[in-house]
């Protein structure tokens, strides 16, 4: 199969009690984002997975909304296992090339609803990941889509280095540790094979739960490959887990900061977008695509955080494609690369120079819109305004100028 349509199933539908945090753990803030935004920009950013949904627990829609602003998701069941099955049955019942919004309120109780006819064409792999794994990198995810070529399904692992011991009060004797292994997430499985596993699952209370999908897979008949895992994949659980992990993320990353600059004409007859924003005015910016000034500055910031070039260097304004193209897909491209190499945005700042509009009454609108195209809280968006008092062609009115800077944290590079 050529080009296999992959989606990816975050599960996220658990309380965390045992994270001592007074929210679900999967919400909770980890350098400054939700534990969950990681593995979703991971997953999202991969080229090879064209669909990412979490599973959400009952009444947990407003907290996945502050996580990651508006995505696909499906309301989980009682168990871990009937919130990945309620995830695999509403990608079942998606069409072949369903592109569709996909909000699903499941009865997790109904452990088989039935097939829909051709709909597993539309799905070919998926990847079941753990909210709480939060640092997943594209290498993990490269081999386990590997391993499907050969295998049912693939999971990542590490080697047991410790020595195992029997005993409780006293110590025993101890256990061969060859070909022993402790198993991560996400686990990869073709469609059709995680769908039945799961679907055959006794779900009358006579069989112990499965701690995960490969188990599933495999008391199925399914073959499971192992994969070499990650360190950084190990899974918050505990208090100091939290600790632990903000200090592995924080040993990977360095600071950068970059700027960007743009202008644009103001014209008769065009649309005025500034920040993602239509604003109504007597005339608007004149550029190939929708001549956001603003969207534009912020965009070659990012692109400079990781030397990656310019907006143009992306979407040349020689190729027609981009005439008239929303600016949010520019920004959001540029910030997927910061994703795609472990960064995480911490900060953007923006600066419009004009005499008209007046940018007050737009500005609030401008942050929500910008943190939300940049997953990022609106305390996270600063946006300034000043004239050039009447000089230049700003003070003219011949167009509109913008400023703006970027501040990240990305993997690698010297201190």
């Amino acid at each position: 199969m050529t080009n296999p349509r992959t989606a990816a199933l975050i599960v996220a539908a658990g309380t965390g009690v045992r994270s001592g945090s007074p929210i679900p753990k999967q919400y909770a803030p980890l350098c400054g984002k939700a534990v969950l935004a990681y593995s979703y920009a991971a997953l999202s950013a991969h080229p090879a997975i064209d669909r990412v949904i979490v599973v959400i627990g009952a009444g947990q829609e407003a907290a996945l909304r502050a996580a990651l602003g508006e995505v696909e998701y499906v309301i989980g069941g009682a168990s871990r296992r009937l919130s990945v099955l309620a995830g695999l049955e509403a990608l079942d019942r998606l069409p072949g090339e369903g592109r569709g919004r996909l909000v699903v309120a499941n009865d997790a109780n109904n452990a088989a609803a039935p097939a829909s006819a051709g709909a597993t064409d539309g799905v070919a792999r998926v990847l079941i990941h753990d909210a709480a794994r939060p640092f997943l990198s594209a290498a993990v995810i490269d081999r386990l889509l590997a391993a499907l070529d050969t295998h049912d399904g693939a999971v990542p692992a590490l080697p047991v280095a410790d020595t195992l011991a029997k005993g409780d009060a006293e110590l025993g004797e101890t256990v061969p540790r060859d070909s022993l292994h402790r198993i991560q997430t996400p686990q990869a499985f073709l469609f059709p094979t995680a769908l039945a596993a799961h679907r055959g699952w006794p779900n009358d209370g006579s069989g112990d739960e499965p701690t995960d999908d490969a188990q599933m897979v495999r008391a199925a008949g399914g073959s499971v490959a192992l994969v070499a895992g990650d360190p950084m994949l190990e899974k918050i659980t505990h208090p100091a887990d939290f600790a632990a992990a903000e200090d592995r993320l924080a040993t990977t990353l360095r600071t950068r900061m970059a700027t960007g600059f743009d202008v644009h004409r103001l014209e008769v007859g065009e649309e005025l977008w500034l920040g993602g924003v239509k604003i109504p005015h007597d005339k608007g910016l004149s550029g190939h695509s929708d001549a956001d000034v603003a969207l534009h500055a912020i965009t070659d910031a990012l692109l400079g955080t990781i030397a990656a070039g310019d907006i143009g260097t992306h979407f040349p304004p020689s190729d027609p494609q981009w005439r008239g193209a929303d600016s949010a897909q520019f920004l959001q491209h540029a910030a997927s690369l910061i994703t795609e190499r472990g960064g995480i945005i911490d900060f953007v700042d923006l600066t419009l120079m004009c005499e008209e509009p007046k940018i007050g009454p737009h500005r609030a609108a401008m942050r929500d819109r910008i943190a939300d195209l940049l997953q990022l809280d609106t305390d996270q968006v600063s946006i300034k305004a000043t004239t050039t008092e009447r000089l230049g062609f700003t003070g003219r009115g011949e167009g509109i100028a913008a400023q703006a800077a970027a501040t990240v944290r990305v993997p690698g590079g010297k201190k």
